[in-house]
């Protein structure tokens, strides 16, 4: 006949063991083992333990032999346990990965779950699994230019310090114009949103005429000051200054960023400048606009009102344009910039360098 290897504890062990019984927070199943050692150690066999708590006679002796070997740590977690053979060897996976990044199906611009679960003949179940684990998406694309400014650490170090530092007694304006924004109507009057179905919409429509608008976004307080006109020529830069000038404080510098459209720095432009010395350009970098947080506000307008929006002629687009932005300066939010100018400048250094690699090969 077996006999139960003897279990021995101290008043320390006891103490814990007796601490584990009484918790409310531990698992079941510690407080289920640690019954299982105070009863070993107070000499009771296997057979009798797995009558007094109602489990099977292996279990008892499987976590006093832990117990002996483990002490109060083998009670804690359970030990590691095999789990189900993997669906896919891990050779299989790199070379899965690596088709999916470094090469391109023979009809198609990228791989979908299909075609790639018929290339390497799994399912498109675990083409997907293993897709969502390495964070591929090769039905996204990403847009992206890298400025190739030589004064770009120059510029961004000056435009991101006004962000965060503006200047006193100030206001930093981010300027610049939204063109050919498109009157459009459709050809057929769409359906209402309902009850189980959406709102319908005729894709295609009727161009009724364009108009260009020119913001100013203080940074401060988030208000912005618009003007819709016609064309964007350097005659409309220049009035859209002089409106600037007519309605903010006259006793305030007023710091303008914008981009690098010609229009900007129209000679014109220049000596309208020079005879109005409170006005101080900033122009950002090239192929860099997203720097202008005016364009924040652009994109909030087209989601909002123009992409879904309906004009019969460029009046009504004006009128919803203008209405829009009065709605926004009754509460206006500014949008807070976070990013600092030496973790942008690391970000282009690392692009640039990827793209100086990906030329080479």
């Amino acid at each position: 006949m077996r006999v139960a290897p003897l279990v021995k504890i101290d008043d320390s062990q006891r103490e814990t063991l007796t601490q584990w019984t009484r918790s409310r927070s531990l698992p079941a199943r510690q407080v289920e083992r640690a019954k299982v050692i105070l009863l070993a150690a107070d000499g009771k066999t296997d057979l009798e333990i797995a009558g007094s708590l109602r489990m099977t006679n292996k279990n008892a002796a499987r976590w006093r032999k832990r117990f002996l070997t483990l002490g109060l740590a083998g009670l804690e977690k359970d030990a590691p346990r095999p789990g189900r053979k993997p669906a896919i060897a891990t050779e299989r996976k790199l070379e899965l990965i690596q088709k999916t990044t470094q090469s391109k199906p023979a009809i198609a611009t990228h791989w979908s779950t299909r075609t790639m679960a018929a290339e390497m003949g799994v399912s498109e179940a675990t083409v997907r699994r293993i897709w969502h684990a390495n964070g591929l998406k090769p039905h996204l694309v990403e847009t992206f230019k890298v400025s190739n400014d030589k004064l770009f650490a120059e510029k961004l170090d000056i435009i991101v310090g006004l962000y965060l530092n503006p200047p006193e007694h100030a206001i930093v304006l981010c300027v610049d114009e939204k063109s050919q924004i498109q009157a459009l109507d459709r050809t057929q009057p769409g359906l209402p949103l309902k009850k189980g179905r959406g709102a319908t919409m005729t894709h295609d429509y009727k161009r009724n005429g364009t108009a260009t608008l020119f913001a100013a976004l203080n940074t401060l307080d988030g208000t912005v000051i618009g003007m819709c006109q016609e064309r964007h020529r350097h005659q409309e830069w220049l009035k859209f200054l002089r409106a600037i000038d007519q309605v903010t404080p006259a006793d305030k510098e007023l710091h303008l960023i914008a981009d690098n459209y010609a229009t900007h720095k129209h000679p014109k432009v220049q000596r309208w400048l020079k005879r109005h010395p409170r006005f101080h350009m900033y122009f950002t970098p090239t192929s860099a606009s997203w720097l202008n947080m005016v364009e924040r506000f652009f994109r909030d307008l087209t989601e909002n009102q123009l992409r879904r929006g309906i004009f019969r002629d460029v009046e009504d687009l004006i009128m919803a344009i203008e209405n829009y932005i009065d709605r926004h300066n009754e509460s206006p939010k500014p949008f807070i910039w976070t990013a600092k100018a030496n973790d942008i400048l690391e970000k282009v250094k690392r692009a640039r360098k990827a793209l100086n690699n990906a030329q080479s090969v």
